[in-house]
């Protein structure tokens, strides 16, 4: 006997979304950026670990730079130009625009404390190339070391760097051109929503 069935409407509770649809990652968490003080106690956090030169100099590069998890990942010693005038030719993916950062002391000082016997800038235990995936849960370990209450990941050292720019005065274009942006659009976000935007408003 064939199966009776029978039309079962909506809850009242359902969403009226697509299935497999994905929220913005900003709509699942509470914070997308770290602040300078942050970064810097992620970074002390990262020096009581076991790989604590290789994790304190990831962090700070990512930071300086605004390096993404897989740029982190693919960053390579060619790219680490230790001359007079320390530079980090940097690559970009997503299309950026690769650009030439200058390297500042503390910086180098803690590259050089890493071994070169990989073609690749950081490494996993075995000497191998990171994952973006790998980079991020490894960060993501270093701050619950660090006692933050929200979860940290790669990307926050990127916006980071943004906000970090746009509060020291540095025009939108300069900090386009740094962090590589294709669309100055991706730019905005930063200089909007800078501290010093209104600084000399209401000034006597």
């Amino acid at each position: 006997m064939p199966a009776k069935l029978r039309l079962v409407g909506p809850t009242p509770n359902t969403e009226n979304r697509k299935v497999g649809e994905r929220l913005p990652n900003a709509e699942y968490r509470t914070r997308e950026y770290l602040t300078p003080d942050e970064v810097e106690t992620l970074i002390k956090a990262a020096k009581s670990g076991r790989w604590g030169d290789r994790d304190a100099c990831m962090i700070l590069t990512a930071f300086r730079h605004g390096l993404r998890a897989q740029e982190i990942a693919d960053l390579e010693w060619t790219q680490v130009e230790d001359s007079r005038t320390p530079t980090m030719h940097v690559r970009r993916v997503k299309n950026g625009r690769p650009s030439q950062h200058p390297i500042r002391g503390d910086e180098m000082r803690a590259l050089r404390k890493l071994p070169r016997t990989s073609p690749y800038v950081f490494t996993t235990e075995r000497g191998g190339q990171f994952t973006a995936d790998a980079i991020n849960r490894q960060i993501k370990s270093i701050g619950k070391r660090a006692g933050f209450a929200f979860p940290v990941h790669a990307h926050m050292l990127r916006h980071a760097c943004g906000y970090k720019l746009a509060n020291d005065g540095h025009d939108t274009r300069s900090i386009q051109a740094w962090l590589g942006h294709a669309n100055i659009n991706h730019t905005v976000r930063y200089t909007e929503m800078s501290a010093t935007r209104f600084k000399d408003f209401w000034r006597d």
